[in-house]
């Protein structure tokens, strides 16, 4: 599947069926909706605090980092893998309770690299985190 444009069933259908990998539903990441062009999640920050209580940064890291690739490997399609090769974020606010959504946009949709922002919030819509990540895409290994 090479792109789901305006449809939304058939990407959370896709993703949901390959799954996020145990880090993510260890952390109580859920998808809201999925398709080459916009992907959502949810994270309950409970759980996921530092010891004094802030959602912790790394957290943010993973819910960006699991948008993104998952979005990554979406675009690439069947026998093709999309794999980080580059992550980073800026914290600008933090969450202490209820549950933070992260918003995967692409800035870039290549046949060898992908580039997407992930826009994190928290209950009131205030932006908490800014995640990038950058995906290599290549063939798939055989098996």
């Amino acid at each position: 599947m090479t792109s789901t444009s305006g449809d939304t069933t058939s990407g959370l259908d896709w993703a949901q069926q390959r799954g996020m990998g145990a880090l993510a539903e260890k952390m109580g990441i859920e998808w809201v909706e999925f398709t080459v062009e916009r992907c959502v999640a949810t994270m309950p920050v409970e759980g996921n605090t530092q010891p004094v209580g802030l959602l912790h940064g790394g957290a943010y890291v993973v819910l960006g980092e699991s948008l993104g690739s998952m979005a990554a490997n979406l675009h690439a399609g069947a026998g093709r893998l999309a794999v980080g090769i580059d992550i980073n974020a800026t914290h600008t606010r933090s969450a202490t309770s209820g549950v933070v959504t992260g918003v995967c946009t692409p800035i870039h949709l290549g046949r060898s690299l992908t580039v997407h922002e992930i826009a994190v919030t928290d209950e009131q819509g205030r932006r908490c985190s800014t995640v990038r990540i950058t995906n290599m895409i290549k063939d798939a290994p055989q098996r």
